[in-house]
């Protein structure tokens, strides 16, 4: 039987069915409706946060963010190569010049030992990426852009539910992104929300998301269209109510991933961060040294009929289409490099059972 790499977490179907039946008798599909103002309300509890402005997708909720922050055209943003396409491609569609930042070993987030040789007087924001449900070092990104007057914009796709030091992840920077594609640990099937505690950006996000309507005859803004329907929010309002127990599920997954890979030469996981609660979002491994690669590893798995992921491959300062830019290039950034080509993240997700982990396992070890 084949193993997907992930596989969305949903309701059951008849949960689901009931949680929607009531959109046949309004006819209310989008355009804010009471799914989508239940869903955000009861964002802001889980993740105790002032703001959550919900977007059809997260690439346009971290577009919209950026731009919300009114940064000069043609300045530069410290960020990571070690990312998803849509947090570089966010930066370069808002007229802005990504600095690419290497990763530090460890969790393999921004290295922030090297953020401040990167800073110019072109510098006019940081958007670091949380990543595998790994935190950034927030304390010391926030020391950084205080002492510079920088904006900081995070990329929290991986980080949904994640907090450190019991301060929930949607919490630092001036706002962070969090992705609800289907394939995060919560899922609205398509979607994303900025969080953020300035009262000031609620209308300006509202506007950019819908059109810069603000009633029947009043315009007030240039915006576009990234509003989530109420189907999406209806699934979000499903998923939120198991949030808890599908963690605790994907934890169980981990630990014996863990328990099966731990202390075998040439392999590396990812140590637990001291402070932090996490998601269980992904289990990437490194293979160094090991006795297969890291492609031959996922060409066996693939026999197997098991889909694992080069994640992240390749890295985005090394894309065609930022050839041409003067910090592009995945050798400026060598430890981001060298884990992009050993890095390979393992199937998991919540309902992944024991015995699939040590198939799994088997194929990795034989």
């Amino acid at each position: 039987m084949s193993i997907n790499v992930t596989r969305s977490s949903m309701p059951s179907f008849e949960e689901y069915c009931e949680e929607i039946k009531e959109l046949w008798d309004s006819h209310w599909l989008t355009n804010m409706g009471a799914k989508h103002k239940q869903l955000q309300s009861e964002l802001e509890n889980y993740l105790n946060t002032p703001h959550a402005i919900l977007y059809t997708n997260g690439h346009l909720a971290l577009e919209n963010v950026i731009a919300a922050m009114d940064l000069p055209k043609g300045g530069e943003v410290i960020t990571t190569p070690f990312t998803f396409a849509s947090t570089t491609h966010a930066i370069v569609r808002n007229g802005l010049v990504p600095v690419f930042c290497d990763v530090n070993d460890v969790d393999y987030t921004i290295d922030v030992n090297k953020i401040e040789e990167l800073i110019t007087d072109k510098t006019v924001a940081i958007v670091p990426v949380h990543v595998y449900g790994n935190l950034c070092d927030v304390d010391a990104i926030k020391s950084i852009a205080d002492k510079y007057s920088l904006k900081v914009i995070y990329d929290a796709a991986h980080a949904f539910g994640v907090s450190y030091n019991g301060v929930n992840a949607a919490n630092f920077g001036d706002a962070s992104m969090f992705s609800f594609h289907a394939t995060k640990v919560f899922n609205t099937i398509e979607g994303g929300a900025i969080t953020f505690s300035d009262d000031a950006l609620v209308q300006l996000l509202n506007d950019m998301k819908n059109f810069g309507i603000r009633g029947q005859e009043e315009v007030a803004y240039i915006g576009g269209n990234a509003k989530m329907n109420e189907f999406q929010a209806a699934m979000g309002i499903c998923n939120l109510r198991h949030i808890d127990e599908e963690i605790a599920k994907r934890r169980a997954v981990v630990e014996r991933y863990r328990s099966r890979l731990s202390g075998i030469k040439g392999i590396k996981l990812c140590p637990e961060q001291e402070g932090v609660k996490s998601n269980y979002s992904y289990f990437p491994v490194i293979f160094d040294g090991y006795k297969y690669t890291r492609d031959e590893i996922f060409s066996m798995l693939a026999q197997e009929g098991i889909t694992a992921r080069k994640y992240f491959y390749p890295l985005t300062n090394s894309f065609d289409c930022y050839k041409d830019f003067p910090t592009a290039g995945a050798e400026k950034t060598p430890v981001a490099q060298f884990l992009a080509n050993r890095v390979l993240t393992l199937p998991l997700f919540a309902d992944l059972s024991l015995d699939d982990v040590d198939r799994i396992c088997n194929v990795i070890l034989k």
